[in-house]
């Protein structure tokens, strides 16, 4: 059974998609009409609104709490996420420093993934943005995993050791990468986004001065493809340019 605070989706249909934290008895309005939210109810249920518009309950991925945040900036997309989870081995108990909380939107996902065991150091130069992002995180209840500091790591540095990974998502990532280098463990992770050719070559050309190796720059696009009895084909709309990745690792030089 779904708890009181949990989240779900209430799945209508393509436009009607809305995520909702659970309350018993409370009600949600939509364009196609009221629903109660009654007791005793779980993942997997079909409920109707008040005009009979079928809805379904479903359990919320972690991609659908990402882009349902509430945001001031732009957030990582799933798709660059996932890449950079993978190429860093980002995994339970890591000890891991973001630059850049912005709206706290890779904050979440991190923070779901180090678990109790790990400790994710988020680090904003804005206080507005810091702010935000420490309210996003306590709404979704992973606040004892994050530690928010308001600094700018560009002049001051992390101030910790041993992390086993760095992201970044600032425009002068190259500032950071010197910071990096003092704060990651022999063989720890730099991952960085930017949205510009100019700002990967100012990085790439920093880490390799650094001594950082297997440096590797990508760009993922994501295409949905429209599944039909006929003329499947993909969709007119695609995720494309987001940002370039770049990805490297610290040698101990």
């Amino acid at each position: 059974m779904i708890k009181e605070g949990d989240f779900l989706i209430l799945y209508g249909g393509r436009k009607a998609h809305y995520l909702v934290q659970y309350k018993p008895g409370q009600k949600f309005s939509s364009h196609l009409g009221e629903i109660l939210l009654k007791e005793e109810l779980d993942y997997g249920d079909v409920i109707e609104s008040h005009i009979g518009h079928k809805f379904l309950v479903l359990k919320p991925s972690t991609s659908d709490l990402l882009l349902n945040i509430k945001r001031k900036t732009t957030i990582m997309y799933p798709k660059d996420i996932g890449y950079l989870i993978l190429e860093t081995g980002l995994k339970e108990g890591s000890i891991v420093a973001e630059v850049g909380s912005g709206s706290g939107g890779l904050t979440l996902v991190l923070a779901s993934i180090v678990g109790d065991r790990g400790k994710v150091y988020s680090f904003e130069r804005r206080e507005d943005f810091h702010k935000l992002a420490k309210e996003n995180i306590e709404r979704y209840g992973l606040s004892d995993r994050v530690v928010f500091i308001l600094r700018d790591v560009a002049k001051e540095g992390f101030g910790i050791n041993e992390l086993d990974i760095v992201f970044v998502d600032v425009p002068e990532p190259w500032e950071i990468v010197k910071w990096a280098k003092e704060s990651l463990k022999g063989g720890g992770f730099w991952a960085s986004l930017s949205p510009n050719l100019e700002q990967v070559q100012k990085t790439v050309f920093e880490l390799s001065k650094q001594n950082f190796a297997l440096i590797k720059t990508v760009e993922i696009l994501e295409r949905e493809i429209l599944v039909r009895e006929v003329g499947t084909r993909p969709k007119e709309i695609m995720i494309s340019h987001t940002g370039y990745l770049t990805v490297a690792r610290k040698v101990n030089l």
